[in-house]
């Protein structure tokens, strides 16, 4: 069983949903990626969505394109992150890591080199937002080989045949984008979420986060009415763009523990705990 399987095995146990925060490696600082997880997982994080950088990246905002621009000016590179990733395993070895990112760095070091580094670090789980199911084989084939969650994104404009691709797929969660565009739009619409997430169900036996649009407490809540998780990147971001170095931890851990409030509002009991387990 992986740690994130294990992890939501907990959750459900628990009557719990999940809160995954991201952050992008290296922004504001390399130096302050490790103290920021911790921070997250203090506040109350249950997985940590690790961004890799990238020059182009093509399903952010605004926001988190200024994070990927502020942590390659800092020379962040894949290899990198996942020294990041190994550094924050000398003190957890309990929360999952999920990396979050694009084929182009992937690909330039080599999938099979890229899944065994990635599994030596201590990753959980890989979402490359641009690899689609219908080319994934490979990839999923690699990374399981070295017990690594597939994790793939769904949208609103997905197709049932592609609906039903993901749920042969992915392992370790569904990441459900909430609403059609990038990142850090405010626009959320949690009744077309509730009402598209039951299709997901029915054709994967994963939980389903959902992402895109959750900036508050009461967001989180509504949210983790319906889905298994939460997924907050932008609103994140946003803080540490806009904190000083010296209190930027601290920050992000108030605003995580406020989302933390939210989703621990709902208990699984409701609509989100219908995944296979």
């Amino acid at each position: 069983m992986t740690r994130i399987a294990g992890l939501f095995g907990k959750l459900r146990a628990q009557q719990r949903k999940a809160l995954i925060p991201f952050i992008t490696a290296g922004d504001p600082d390399p130096a302050l990626t490790v103290p920021l997880m911790h921070a997250l997982v203090q506040a109350g994080a249950d997985i940590i969505e690790l961004g890799v950088p990238f020059s182009d990246p093509m399903a952010d905002g605004p926001i988190i394109q200024r994070a990927s621009e502020r942590a390659l000016a800092n020379g962040v590179s894949l290899r990198q992150v996942l020294a990041l990733v190994a550094s924050f395993r000398h003190d957890d070895r309990e929360t999952p890591v999920v990396l979050m990112g694009y084929a182009n760095p992937v690909e330039a070091m080599g999938l099979d080199e890229f899944a065994a580094a990635a599994a030596a670090a201590g990753v959980d789980g890989v979402l490359v937002v641009d690899y689609p199911p219908e080319e994934s084989r490979a990839f999923v084939s690699v990374l399981r080989a070295h017990s690594l969650d597939p994790i793939f994104l769904l949208a609103p404009t997905s197709s049932e045949e592609r609906i039903a691709q993901v749920g042969t797929l992915a392992s370790g969660y569904i990441y459900y984008v909430s609403l059609k565009g990038v990142t850090g739009s405010a626009a959320l619409d949690v009744a077309a979420v509730a009402a598209r997430i039951p299709g997901i169900r029915a054709r994967t036996g994963v939980p389903v986060g959902v992402g895109f649009g959750i900036r508050d407490a009461a967001t989180a809540a509504a949210v983790a009415e319906v889905a298994d998780a939460v997924v907050v990147g932008s609103r994140i971001i946003e803080e540490i763009e806009h904190s000083a170095r010296e209190t930027v931890c601290d920050r992000v851990a108030v605003l995580l523990a406020e989302l933390r409030c939210g989703v621990d509002s709902v208990t699984a009991g409701g609509k989100g705990a219908k995944w296979a387990g």
